[in-house]
């Protein structure tokens, strides 16, 4: 006879959510096409205000930026890769 074992697991119910958040806006985030400064903002926890005054101006950054009338667009991808360039350099 095998002895008879109790297994017990404790689950962190908060760092469990926060996984499976990251994990959702990860998969949202490479289905994105173009973003506006809105989005840009909310993902990477940046104002609008510092955005275009450390940002924006880049050239890595504005390469990937589409104008129709008044309103901006950026290409997702591209223009994120080039905002984890400029902060590695800081």
């Amino acid at each position: 006879m095998l002895p008879s074992g109790k297994v017990s697991i404790d689950i962190d119910e908060k760092a469990m959510k926060e996984c499976i958040e990251q994990e959702i806006s990860k998969q949202v985030h490479q289905q994105l096409l173009l973003v506006d400064i809105k989005k840009i903002s909310e993902l990477t926890c940046m104002s609008q205000r510092f955005l275009e005054e450390e940002i924006l101006h880049d050239l890595r950054i504005r390469i990937h930026e589409r104008r129709k009338n008044r309103k901006r667009w950026w290409v997702a991808q591209p223009t994120f890769q080039a905002i984890e360039e400029i902060v590695s350099e800081w």
